[in-house]
Formats: C-alpha cells, sequence, structure tokens
C-alpha cells in the first residue's frame, strides 16, 4: 500500500515484549466495545417493553462514546489508521447510488 494513501498519525514507539502493552490494552477493549455495541444495537431492534429499551439505548450510548474515546486515543497514538479513499471511486460510487433516488417511495427531489 501506498504511504501517502495511508490516514495515520506517527506511531507513539512501544518496546515489543511478550506482555502485553498499552497499544496491545487498548486494541483488546476497542473490539470489546465493537462487539458490545453491535450486541446492543440488536437488543434495541428487538426489545418490545419501552422502559427496557430506554435503559438500553443508555447503556449502548455509554459504550459508543467509550468505543469513539478509544478509537481516538488509538488514532493519536498512531496505533490505528487506514487507507484514504480514492476520489475517483467516492465519485463514481456517488453518481451510482444517486441513480438509486428515482427508486424510493418518497420525494426524491430533495435527494442530493
Amino acid at each position: 500500500m501506498n504511504q501517502q494513501n495511508k490516514i495515520q498519525n506517527p506511531a507513539v514507539k512501544i518496546q515489543k515484549t511478550k506482555e502485553m502493552n498499552d497499544r496491545d490494552f487498548i486494541n483488546d477493549m476497542l473490539a470489546t466495545e465493537k462487539y458490545m455495541t453491535s450486541a446492543y444495537s440488536t437488543a434495541l431492534n428487538e426489545a418490545s417493553y419501552s422502559d427496557l429499551y430506554q435503559d438500553v439505548l443508555a447503556i449502548f450510548n455509554e459504550t459508543q462514546n467509550c468505543q469513539r474515546e478509544l478509537f481516538e486515543i488509538m488514532f493519536s497514538k498512531g496505533w490505528y489508521g487506514f487507507e484514504a479513499a480514492d476520489g475517483q471511486k467516492l465519485q463514481q460510487s456517488h453518481q451510482q447510488f444517486q441513480g438509486y433516488s428515482n427508486q424510493f417511495p418518497y420525494n426524491h427531489s430533495n435527494v442530493q
């Protein structure tokens, strides 16, 4: 992969040992939070009792916020990066999905 297409801060160096380091712990917590938000989302979709829904929603929001904070920590330390999207591919996808707007059952004149 071309380094120009990588979106990432300079990585904070961590000594590699047999023991888990800060990056390993945060990465494990991030994976757990991602799993939990997915599970809570399913629970929200299936909750029929309003009070239970509200309780799960509050827990979901807390979990989602924790996930975001962990991502931001990892990204700021250069431990989490991703590939930049190609502008031409973005434009092609936009045009493709904009063409689908005429299939929407509501007024699609407002769709951008």
